[in-house]
């Protein structure tokens, strides 16, 4: 399957090293560090090409009667150094600052885009393997700009310097050398193509390894819970161990090209050089010549020898730089209008939703809501009740527009959800989930999340009404006490306390309560219960629940199955109509009093 995925990915995939190209936009507001990189970088390479002619100078001193400018000699050499050293640090500090700054906007640029994508897209995607490419990939686009870019330019302009320059010390010999460059980029070309595809592969499963590692660890109390620690260790390993197996076969493609090419390149070196001994011998050129020759023969191969090595990490990166450019060009089907409009101030809180046809992407053929219409008044309170999948979360879902309908439109204040952008109309809404999401941090930043800029006695106020106070005042160090990832250290009902305590924190005109009262005890529930009618008062309520003891007060109550409101009322009144509801009330009340 993940070999199928990967396939997949590989044929829809550019080919190309320019991928790397998606880069520039990024690059482009640094146009100064860029070019301040590159002087530095010419330098460098200048300074390189001219060390040779100083050898030359020192070794021919020694023969002839120059020998009284030794001292000038290698005082200029000494001086060349250090203008080397100079530069190379230079080049050093402004391309590695470089690399970070640019891989920093980039992880900014991919975690902005991911972080306002609708539920959909994280259908399609796991979170860990969007995690993998804000992470691994970013870090081998920071090791190509960081490094081996500018090793690479740096390299290109010793290889084109250095060739010029054989070509000034001895044309004969450097023709004979040029001859070996033909058998050199053969390989290259060959398995360069191989080592790109073997790259994009091996960083599919680095993704899926990260991805399998980040479900089960986000889940570690289940799989400890239900003995599957040994399954889930088997799992990871299977997927780690394949990734390995991609990156040993990527490995020794590129352990062969290196191999290919430096062999070849220093057995021509050796040839041409024994032809260059003997034309010293011949007195066709001097010894210092022939010094100078080999410096500057060994400076092409070690570039061309660099540079073969260097392509293998530009392939990676390419294959990094796609990955994160499908997610900056990834589209949303839920998007905000080119031109919104805004809600009328104040907000009401009056809810429309008109015939409504809805199916979830992953069940396109399945209706989660077919053909709903229903209307709720500013401050009233509407209860949605009904078995398991019958579209009551689905309305949650469609009003903070986590989805669009297929048909239909939901509408708040009277202005389509569409028409808006979603920050707006969601600044009007609080929502209880029936699955409540705790962050690592304090219990009162927790609490907080709802209103940034809530002080912290309006924080324990909502604690309060929350019937949190109490428990959080108790913790090791009260609302400061750290609750740990995913809220580890509170119970099930004390999560969703502090989860109600940030929505009422929040104070907006329409409340979501998404089986907000599902995991409390019956104290706590009747505490939450009071709050939460005392909330009530002057805001729009939308209650989901199974338990219909916390919506008997309900100024309405719609009963939901297969996708359709099939029967509204008060709870008197639809016990006393013997339908779906009054069954279901048979058995939560009847029967549990009868258990009682």
């Amino acid at each position: 399957m993940a070999e199928d995925r990967a396939a997949a990915a590989e044929r829809g995939r550019s080919k190309r090293i320019g991928a790397l190209g998606q880069l520039w936009p990024f690059l482009a507001p640094y146009r100064g560090l860029v070019v301040g990189a590159l002087l530095a970088l010419a330098l460098t390479a200048c300074i390189s090409l001219i060390l040779p002619l100083a050898v030359r100078r020192v070794v021919d001193g020694f023969e002839t009667s120059a020998a009284a400018l030794l001292d000038k000699y290698f005082m200029a050499a000494l001086a060349i150094a250090g203008l080397l050293a100079l530069g190379t640090g230079l080049r050093y500090y402004l391309v590695t600052r470089l690399g970070e700054r640019v891989v920093a906007d980039i992880r900014k640029a991919v975690f902005d885009r991911v972080i306002g994508m609708s539920p959909v897209f994280y259908e399609r995607l796991m979170t860990g393997e969007v995690l993998s490419r804000i992470t691994t990939d970013t870090t081998l686009i920071l090791s190509v700009i960081g490094s081996s870019v500018s090793v690479a330019l740096r390299n290109v302009l010793l290889l084109i310097g250095g060739l010029g320059a054989l070509f000034f010390t001895s044309a004969k010999l450097t023709l004979l050398v040029l001859l070996i460059v033909p058998a050199v980029i053969v390989p290259i070309i060959v398995l360069g193509r191989r080592l790109r595809v073997l790259s994009r592969r091996n960083q599919d499963w680095v993704a899926a390894s990260s991805a399998n590692a980040s479900e089960a660890l986000t889940s570690v109390q289940a799989v400890q819970a239900f003995t599957h620690e040994g399954l889930s260790r088997d799992a990871f390993a299977q997927v780690t161990e394949t990734s390995f197996q991609s990156a040993k076969t990527r490995i020794g493609v590129r352990a062969a090209m290196t191999v290919i090419v430096i062999a070849l390149i220093f057995s021509g070196i050796v040839g041409v050089l024994w032809i260059g001994a003997r034309d010293v011998r011949a007195d066709l050129m001097s010894v210092g010549e022939l010094v100078q020759f080999v410096i500057y023969a060994v400076m092409v191969a070690g570039a061309a020898a660099a540079l073969s090595e260097i392509w293998g990490e530009l392939q990676r990166a390419a294959g990094a730089t796609e990955r994160l450019a499908e997610l900056l060009a990834v589209e949303d089907s839920v998007t905000d209008p080119d031109a919104p409009v805004s809600l009328p101030a104040p907000v009401r809180g009056e809810i429309a939703f008109e015939d409504v046809a809805f199916s979830y992407p992953a069940r396109p053929d399945l209706p989660a809501l077919d053909g709903i219409s229903l209307r709720v008044a500013p401050g009233e309170t509407v209860a949605l009740v009904g078995p398991s999948g019958a579209g009551k979360t689905t309305i949650i879902q469609l009003l903070l527009r986590f989805y669009d309908p297929q048909s239909g439109a939901v509408r708040l204040d009277g202005v389509d959800l569409r028409d808006m952008t979603r920050a707006e109309f969601r600044r009007a809404l609080a929502l209880v989930p029936q699955d409540p999401v705790i962050f690592a941090d304090t219990a009162r930043e927790n609490i907080r999340f709802g209103r940034p800029e809530a002080t912290d006695a309006e924080v324990e106020a909502a604690a309060r009404a929350a019937a949190a106070h109490d428990f959080l005042a108790r913790l090791p160090d009260g609302y400061d006490t750290y609750v740990g990832e995913r809220g580890v250290m509170l119970s099930g009902g004390q999560k969703q306390r502090v989860a109600i305590a940030r929505a009422i924190l929040r104070d907006a005109p329409v409340m979501l309560l998404d089986e907000a009262t599902s995991a409390l005890d019956a104290e706590s529930e009747g505490a939450v219960q009071r709050a939460v009618d005392e909330l009530s008062v002057g805001r729009t309520m939308i209650v989901v629940a199974h338990r219909l003891a916390t919506v008997k007060k309900a100024d309405r109550i719609l009963v939901f199955d297969g996708g359709r409101i099939v029967a509204e009322g008060t709870h008197d009144s639809l016990v006393n109509e013997g339908g779906l509801y009054a069954r279901l009330a048979r058995l939560q009340f009847t029967d549990g009093m009868a258990a009682e």
